[in-house]
């Protein structure tokens, strides 16, 4: 068996170690003679699941007693709709800082429902930056305050939030969630599509302050109010059980095999530095976010020459590093190297990198 380097954007790459584990209790997990996936989710097999996954999630994020940790389906995109229709029924306005695709989409399918004012945006430098924000430009009877935190198409991410004051702080985390600690009490919600860093697709998980729950508009379909879900500990429908399952293998081993975020971010940190080192002193390459706000996560690069971008890929994917091309918004080429990818899938980029810089520069 050979395994590739795969920097996809997500669905991503996961722990080698847990998908061993996955594997080997593909027939039986635990003694029960069956595979979690044909594992009914009222069991008592299954309920132990989703409760270490969350006390484990709960425990390395250090998630407050007044927050409720909610596993949902529909993709972070569904949250776009579900978080207006939740916290949008005070002044019926919210503040959007535009950093990417993702943000802008919550702002337009937002605005649907509320009066979603866009107080900031990058897009004028295809959203190489963060932009600068003044506080005196924001809603002050805002119901919330949305970002994303990490973009995944452009390789920016916030290094300082918003200030906010009693306007509670809503962040999209789907493709940093778990690389870093973080404090959750400065944030209303944290929601995360888990495809990037945590899981299989299939699996939200929506950490939500509990005083936010119960205030949602008369219209909101019963499987988008946080009410919902909250009261019925995910359960009131079928949860994505397999997804949930793999997330919580991937939880215990940040947890046991890691060491915590902490070490996470020591690791990351390490990898990033490794690429945008090589980025900042190469004669081909050159990263396209301006350095203060550069992600750990998703690095954008490019050599400036279509052709040579595409040629870089098609050698690099003959070479085991796939997944590597840029989204179509921004051309040339993306890492994505989130908690699971090694740092010698990095220097092994990193080394590839220089041998085609050699021969084409």
């Amino acid at each position: 068996m050979s395994r590739v380097y795969n920097f996809s954007a997500g669905p991503a790459v996961l722990p080698e170690e847990v998908l061993k584990e996955v594997a080997a209790e593909m027939l039986d997990y635990n003694g029960t003679g069956m595979s979690v996936m044909e594992m009914s989710h009222r069991s008592a097999a299954f309920q132990e699941i989703i409760d270490t996954a969350e006390q484990d999630l709960r425990d390395l994020l250090k998630i407050p007693a007044n927050y409720k940790v909610l596993f949902l389906q529909g993709g972070a995109s569904t949250q776009f709709a579900a978080i207006p229709m939740n916290l949008g029924t005070k002044s019926g306005k919210a503040d959007y800082v535009l950093t990417g695709q993702w943000a802008t989409k919550a702002q337009k399918e937002a605005a649907r429902y509320i009066e979603a004012n866009v107080v900031a945006s990058s897009k004028d430098k295809t959203f190489s930056y963060i932009p600068k924000l003044d506080p005196d430009t924001f809603t002050k009877d805002a119901d919330y305050f949305y970002i994303c935190m990490n973009n995944t198409i452009y390789g920016t991410v916030y290094h300082d939030l918003p200030e906010t004051g009693d306007v509670p702080l809503v962040a999209d985390i789907s493709s940093c969630i778990l690389s870093q600690p973080i404090d959750v009490s400065k944030f209303g919600i944290l929601y995360a599509g888990a495809q990037k860093n945590m899981a299989p697709a299939g699996l939200t998980i929506v950490i939500v302050r509990e005083d936010l729950i119960g205030h949602a508009m008369d219209i909101t379909p019963t499987m988008l109010n946080f009410q919902t879900h909250a009261d019925n500990g995910s359960m009131f429908n079928t949860p994505p059980c397999y997804t949930i399952y793999i997330a919580k293998l991937v939880l215990e081993w940040i947890k046991n095999e890691i060491g915590g975020l902490e070490k996470m971010k020591e690791i990351n940190e390490k990898k990033a530095a490794i690429l945008y080192n090589f980025l900042d002193n190469s004669k081909l390459f050159k990263g396209t976010v301006v350095p203060e706000d550069r992600s750990l996560m998703n690095v954008p690069f490019v050599t400036g020459n279509d052709e040579l971008d595409a040629k870089f890929v098609k050698e690099a994917t003959e070479n085991d590093f796939v997944n590597i091309k840029g989204h179509r918004s921004v051309g040339g080429m993306r890492a994505s190297i989130y908690n699971a990818m090694p740092v010698e899938g990095v220097e092994a980029l990193v080394k590839f990198m220089g041998e085609f810089e050699a021969r084409n520069a």
